[in-house]
């Protein structure tokens, strides 16, 4: 593993939540430092972004945060959970023709208000309301906003109850919560019964690989060659690239005069490379200044 460490997209399988792949995975690469981006239920499967060594200080500042899903529901049924592995809450025959399902989905389209479920990771009072869930306790929760940019049916068929719809949407978008307002809105609830994260971190399905595939190239003694470089989650930034003097001033912490740099002023956010072309880090305009963010090369 490189200085820089690396980043590792697993396609996550049923059954495993988000730090069961994590833990599977230092074991794996014998590495402690591993994070993720973007938490997948348990019966959730797909896109998984590991980070890796030094690569985990880029979990919190990933520039792609958006995140697209294919997810199954159906109509008429209600669980605790908003998904098929809860505890049922209601079941009735739903009556809603297909325009009208595919225009409840539309109506959800756009920035929208969403209060997340009880069984989920989000903290009320220092708690996680799954854990105030499983004890039978329900609290008040902040409605929180986010964006649906778009939701559009794969499956849509009335007569057998199954719908699959393809979501892209912002980050801590819950899908579930977004199929039970679907249910709500035709006034018959609904139930997810299957979701696949397809894109996370601006990496797609074809970017992974399964748990089995890094086991066998760890064996083979060939992990190394399944990491991306950590800069590959940054690619979606503008780019300064610094002469020699000001990579040495950069990496001791010296904010640099953004007239004095090459670069395409672009935003707030950029991608730092050194003089050789070695990446080196994430730094932010302050005033004029570019100011280290976060750096992931000590010396080039």
């Amino acid at each position: 593993m490189t200085e820089q460490g690396g980043i590792l997209c697993i396609d996550k399988p049923e059954g495993f939540t988000s730090f069961d792949v994590v833990a599977k995975l230092r074991g794996i690469a014998r590495e402690r430092r591993v994070g993720h981006a973007g938490t997948l239920d348990p019966m959730a499967t797909g896109v998984l972004p590991l980070f890796f060594g030094r690569a985990t200080k880029a979990c919190d500042i990933l520039p792609q945060q958006d995140k697209r899903y294919l997810a199954s529901f159906k109509l008429g049924v209600t669980t605790d959970t908003q998904d098929i592995t809860g505890t049922v809450l209601s079941e009735q025959t739903p009556d809603a023709d297909e325009a009208r399902v595919r225009a409840a989905a539309a109506g959800l389209v756009g920035d929208i208000m969403q209060t997340p479920p009880m069984y989920s990771a989000v903290r009320v009072n220092g708690q996680r309301l799954y854990e105030l869930a499983r004890r039978g306790v329900e609290v008040e929760r902040a409605a929180r906003p986010v964006t649906v940019y778009s939701i559009d049916f794969t499956v849509c068929d009335v007569q057998a109850n199954a719908f699959t719809i393809d979501v892209h949407c912002s980050k801590g978008t819950y899908i579930r919560t977004l199929i039970a307002d679907i249910g709500a809105a035709l006034g018959c609830g609904a139930v997810m019964t299957a979701l696949r994260r397809i894109m996370a971190a601006g990496f797609t399905l074809a970017d992974c690989v399964t748990i089995e595939q890094a086991q066998q190239a760890a064996q083979d003694g060939a992990f190394g060659t399944l990491l991306r470089p950590v800069e590959t989650a940054f690619g979606a930034l503008p780019r300064v690239v610094l002469n020699e003097k000001q990579t040495k001033m950069f990496l001791n912490g010296v904010r640099l005069d953004m007239e004095r740099v090459a670069c395409k002023r672009a935003g707030d956010t950029y991608a730092v490379y050194a003089h050789n072309r070695r990446f080196l880090g994430v730094a932010r305009e302050q005033g004029g200044l570019l100011c280290m963010q976060k750096l992931f090369t000590l010396e080039v």
